[in-house]
């Protein structure tokens, strides 16, 4: 399993904070109506690719967001870089992910309730 070095945590913590203030102000330009949450980011370790996780919340066109995000990826980038141009040499290229695991989490919890319901056989 590769894990990433201090350095690497601590960038993806600025690029995960700067960006969710960002989507929070500005977050219903690119999906109206939806609620964003960057629920992790992860960084090359040359830092220059952050790979942006998003969790949405409010809408059922989830995938139609995020692509409409992607469309908009330097222009986002741009508006990062001049939050976080004091603390980093190269405002990194942005790479938009879809966070399913709450999707994953419902679905594991319909199994095990379809598991609990389920008659038990005789020992």
């Amino acid at each position: 399993m590769n894990t990433e070095s201090k350095r690497q945590q601590r960038f993806a913590g600025v690029i995960q904070q700067d960006l969710g203030e960002l989507f929070q102000r500005e977050g219903g330009a690119w999906a109206p109506g939806a609620f964003i949450t960057i629920t992790r980011v992860r960084m090359t370790p040359d830092l220059a690719i952050a790979r942006v996780y998003l969790s949405f919340l409010n809408t059922k066109q989830a995938k139609d967001d995020l692509a409409n995000i992607k469309s908009h990826a330097n222009e986002i980038r741009y508006k990062l870089g001049a939050r976080i141009k004091n603390q980093a040499r190269i405002v990194p290229h942005l790479e938009f992910f879809l966070d399913d695991t709450n999707e994953y989490v419902e679905h594991m919890d319909k199994l095990f309730d379809e598991i609990s319901k389920e008659p038990r056989q005789p020992e």
